[in-house]
């Protein structure tokens, strides 16, 4: 699937539900603080409430969540793989 058709093409209920459970295991797997997993639970929690409603609705924000942990993952001890100095 190319970047862009997901602008065209919406995911499928099943695509979706992959998303998100890849999701809450990454938000399981990060290394912070009690508090930030919770936010970031509640959200996602909010974001597959909204999906079971309207698909299209919850797809951009589980794409922009999923960025943002994709970031968070970046910033935290041990999301990176690169060593000291790569």
């Amino acid at each position: 699937m190319a970047a862009d058709d997901r602008l065209t093409e919406p995911a499928s209920p099943d695509e979706v539900a992959r998303r998100l459970r890849d999701a809450h295991r990454r938000v399981r797997a990060l290394g912070l603080p009690i508090d930030a997993k919770k936010r970031l639970v509640r959200r996602l929690l909010a974001i597959c409430d909204v999906s079971k409603r309207d698909l299209q609705y919850a797809e951009p924000r589980l794409a922009a969540f999923l960025d943002d942990l994709a970031r968070l993952e970046s910033n935290t001890p041990g999301g990176q793989n690169n060593g000291p100095g790569d």
